[in-house]
Parts: structure tokens; sequence; C-alpha cells
């Protein structure tokens, strides 16, 4: 019997050794050698807005320093979430990443079912890049300032209306957010898109719009458009001279688009750490700093764990403005 077990023992000891030396070079394959063939970066919305532009931008650069093409993958669809169900269900490898959006942040409390867990389903890379919205009015209304805009609600019958790309947009929410700070009587318009909104507001049939900067900056830049004030903490080196709604009375107030880099959660550590060192040495560089620049985008370098802090704070401050301002898609 002791025989036996000595054997027994001996054997498991042999399987377990055999099945090291096996495993080890896989588990160097996943994280060490990682990536031996190209990587594909998924984008929820289609080719030509500003998260596909920062999109293929970063791209470029993180195809440079890996050493493998990051081909970027256009998933659109139900405001980012057809994209975003993708990455969480694909093989936590390396090989499958996402540009995670304030939407995603949003549609966690704006849709009542969701095909993925926003918060556990994905594993945090780093910050990209930040956007401000701007107030913007036709050129011809006769509100020039915040304080014109808020007296204008005030004293108008009907208050106030200001258009958006859509309902639960962070076009919308950022015009809801300031609506409940400021206290006023604004309506919302929703359009399938920011073109046919910026249209109407062109053209008179609207009075106000919480739009992306890059979206609004032509239009602004061409006379068709008056700035009035920007969503961001500081000011913006394209809009020198239009104040924040911060300084102009709403002390805090801080807002706009924001894109992070992200993979599915189980995706090993390591491969994590080399993605956002290298994510940090491509917003480092100077040729993607000025085009950043140039479409009013804040480069972000930090920590895995600094965007996990920073999601889970906006999904937090989108669920309080989501339930205030009864927006909600099935």
């Amino acid at each position: 019997m002791r025989l036996e077990g000595t054997l027994t023992r001996r054997l498991l000891l042999a399987f377990a050794a055999g099945l090291a030396c096996i495993t080890a070079p896989l588990a160097q394959a996943d994280t060490g050698a990682w990536p031996t063939r190209p990587v594909k970066l998924v984008v929820g919305y289609a080719a030509g807005g500003a998260t596909d532009v920062i999109a293929r931008l970063v791209a470029a650069k993180l195809g440079e320093q890996l050493g493998q093409p990051v081909v970027v993958d256009n998933r659109a669809g139900a405001n980012s979430n057809v994209g975003a169900e993708v990455v969480a269900k694909s093989p936590p490898d390396g090989y499958t990443l996402y540009v995670f959006t304030i939407a995603n942040t949003i549609n966690a409390s704006l849709y009542d079912r969701l095909g993925y867990d926003p918060r556990k389903d994905f594993e945090p890379i780093g910050l990209i890049a930040k956007i401000p919205n701007i107030l913007v009015v036709n050129s011809s209304s006769p509100i020039r300032s915040l304080a014109d805009y808020q007296r204008f609600a005030r004293e108008s019958k009907d208050g106030i209306t200001f258009a958006s790309s859509g309902s639960g947009s962070s076009i919308h929410l950022s015009g809801e957010l300031f609506k409940m700070q400021a206290k006023l009587n604004m309506l919302h318009v929703p359009y399938r898109g920011s073109a046919p909104a910026l249209t109407d507001l062109l053209g008179g049939q609207v009075q106000s719009m919480f739009d992306n900067t890059p979206s609004a900056l032509p239009h602004v830049q061409g006379g068709r458009l008056r700035a009035i004030a920007i969503t961001s903490a500081k000011r913006s080196p394209l809009l020198p001279e239009v104040p924040t709604i911060a300084e102009s009375g709403f002390p805090g107030f801080d807002m706009g688009s924001w894109f992070g880099l992200a993979a599915p959660a189980g995706t090993p550590k390591a491969v994590i750490e080399r993605l956002n060192a290298e994510l940090n040495k491509a917003l480092g560089a100077p040729d993607l700093r000025r085009r950043f620049q140039e479409m009013a985008a804040t480069p972000e370098p930090g920590t895995p764990e600094q965007m996990r802090a920073f999601a889970a704070a906006e999904t937090l401050r989108w669920r309080e403005v989501v339930k205030a301002s009864g927006a909600k898609v099935e």
C-alpha cells in the first residue's frame, strides 16, 4: 500500500510539473510576448465623429509603438451600446479594445436593460482625452452672455429652448445639468444627431444648444453662431475670450465629453499595464497633442485606477441628472 501511495504521489508531481511546462509558455504568450498579431479597437459610433477621429489618432500611435497594427472597428448603434456589448463579450486576451466614453456612464441609468455591465465587464486602461461643450446661440440672438441667457429664460413665458443630438446624449444632459443648477425654465428639443440640431439652430427654429466644441466651432469662427459659455473648468485655447460657466456664477461646473481606453474584464494585468504605458507615451507625442488641440481635446494621461474612479463618479453624477430630466430609453 505504501508503495502504491508513493507511486501515486510521484505520478501526480510529474503531471503537475508537465502541466507547468505547458502553461508557462502560454502565460508568457499572453503577457510578455503580447502582441503577436493585430489588435482591434472598437468604436461605438460611425466613422467621422469625434470618438472615431480620436480613436484613429490613438490607434495609429499605438500601432507604431507596439509593432502591430491597431485596427479601428466601427460598431455603431444604440448610443454606443452595440460596440460596448461586442467588446464585453470578447475574449480577454488583449486583442480587442474599446473606446469607453461618457455615453457608457450615462447609458447605465438611461437604459432599462443593457447587454453588458459598464462597471463589471471592462478593465480600464486609461483616459485618453476630454472635450468641452459650448453653449451657443444664433448670431442674430440678443443673448450675448450667460447672464442674458438666464434673464431671457426667466422673463420669457415659454422659457428658452435648447437642442441636442438626442435624448440622453452628453449634449442633452449638459443642458439638463445647467438647468438643474440655474433653476431655469428650459425646454429640451431632441434631434437625431448633432447636424440637424445645428441646422435648426442656424435657421432660428431653436434658441440654443450645448454642443460639442468640434461640431460648433466652425460656425462660431464663421460668425453664424455666438459662443456664450464653455462647460469645462478652464477656458479653451481655441476660444480664449469665451468664459466658463463656472466663472459666470456657477463655481464647480465642469463637464464635457470624454474618452478612455478599456479592455474586456479579465484581461491580464501585464497587458493592461503595457497598454497604459504605451497610451500615456502616445498622449505625450507632440504631433498627437497638436491634432488634439485642433479639436479642443485635452490629453488626459493617467493610470487605470484613476480612470476607474473617474468613470464610477461620472456614473453616479449622470444617474442624478438622468433621473431629474426624466430621460429614458427602453
